[in-house]
């Protein structure tokens, strides 16, 4: 094995003062609503919100001298980058990080904080990593690469190494897949440490690679996703291997699921993750008969959100859930009748969140008006009634549907 239980313990003992040990709770609510006894590891409470500072420290903590003294460059959509720009700060490497130009702007921000020399290239992982190797050669640069690497999938261990300590008596975890490094890291421990513990990797169904590579499959994955963190062309070659050989198995889940997860981390856990960070939990809301009643384990990582995909995410979750009605209401073109309408919604305890008064294009008439309404409610039972109400005042009302496949997957009993 490239890898062993041995390099990971050596590893934690490599990067302790330098990486935090987060907390592993027991989620008494989510385990309510997913029916598995739920155990969350909080790497978003690292001080780049993300796991992928233990394999960045580690791997730069193996640096000769003369490496370091060279510079390191990598190539990451935005957790690897700040990791290895603030360890590479912390222990005085110069470091240039190339970051696709799709990259969020708030993880550009952060990595440039770090004091990194942040380029932005490329329309894809893959091109922002062609270019990466290029100047690494050029410029005789040490590439760290964010999957890829033992040194780095032994840091990434050091996760499950904390998480198995605190509960030994785990039975699966649900690891979010991207590049396989994390995964491939959890494999490593858990056959080591817990022979019997089921280590499942989560991808996102656009980005199936490993999925794929595991059923033989030629690898076709793309499109966008609120997940960019494991949107990866292909999974790499050392930590398929590893999962290969501990037969690892992996699910995929939804768009939408990945979004209700982010919510539900927010609403339930008071906790911010990304959505690549929330995929182990979206795989027990989309495959709760393969988790129930089993206790597993979680990971929460990457706080780096862009608050504008975050505040998306929430109000879709609104809608879904039926506590965001978009109504139109045909009135009558004259003094009153929009009054009407607002009149009802406050008496119904309905908050408007947003209107739109139509007159030439969505009326039946030019002695008519659409009015559009966004309009926040309690629950759906909430808003019916309040859509009743309008119906009784003889208002037309047509109610934006919902798609079926963002209707939500579960609720708490």
């Amino acid at each position: 094995m490239p890898v062993t239980i041995d390099d990971i313990r050596a590893a934690a003992a490599r990067i302790s003062g330098r990486v935090g040990r987060t907390p592993f709770l027991k989620s008494e609510t989510l385990s309510a609503i997913t029916g598995a006894e739920v155990w969350v590891k909080l790497e978003n409470l690292q001080f780049t919100a993300s796991f992928k500072e233990r394999g960045a420290a580690n791997r730069l903590l193996l640096l000769s001298a003369e490496e370091r003294a060279a510079g390191v460059i990598a190539m990451s959509a935005g957790n690897h980058a700040q990791a290895v720009a603030y360890h590479a700060k912390k222990l005085g490497i110069a470091a240039t990080i190339v970051m696709p130009r799709f990259t969020p702007f708030v993880k550009v921000k952060r990595t440039r904080y770090h004091g990194a020399t942040v380029i932005l290239e490329g329309d894809s992982l893959a091109e922002a990593a062609a270019f990466a190797h290029d100047l690494a050669k050029r410029e005789g640069l040490v590439f760290v690469h964010p999957y890829d690497d033992d040194a780095v999938i032994a840091g990434q261990g050091t996760a499950i190494l904390e998480m198995l300590e605190e509960m030994p008596e785990l039975d699966c975890l649900a690891i979010p897949v991207g590049g396989g490094g994390l995964a491939a890291g959890a494999a490593v421990a858990a056959r080591a440490l817990c022979p019997n513990l089921e280590v499942i990797g989560v991808e996102v169904e656009t980005y199936p690679a490993a999925a794929q590579r595991l059923a033989g499959q030629p690898v076709k994955v793309g499109g966008p996703t609120v997940a960019e963190g494991i949107a990866v062309r292909d999974v790499g070659e050392r930590p398929m291997d590893i999962l290969k050989q501990h037969g690892c198995d992996v699910v995929l889940v939804p768009e939408v699921t990945i979004e209700r997860a982010i919510a539900m981390l927010i609403e339930v856990e008071k906790t911010v993750s990304e959505g690549a960070g929330a995929a182990g939990l979206a795989a027990l809301l989309f495959h709760p008969e393969r988790f129930r009643g089993k206790r597993v384990g979680l990971m929460v990582s990457g706080g780096n959100i862009d608050t504008r995909t975050l505040a998306n995410v929430l109000m879709r979750g609104f809608a879904r859930d039926g506590r965001l009605l978009n109504l139109e209401v045909d009135i009558a073109d004259q003094p009153g009748a929009l009054a009407q309408v607002t009149r009802i919604v406050a008496e119904c305890g309905g908050n408007i969140v947003e209107v739109q008064h139509q007159r030439l294009f969505g009326a039946f008439s030019v002695k008519s008006a659409e009015v559009e309404l966004l309009i926040e409610v309690e629950d759906e039972g909430h808003g019916d009634r309040l859509i009743a109400a309008l119906q009784q005042a003889s208002l037309p009302v047509r109610k934006a549907a919902v798609s079926e496949a963002t209707r939500p997957i579960l609720s708490a009993t």
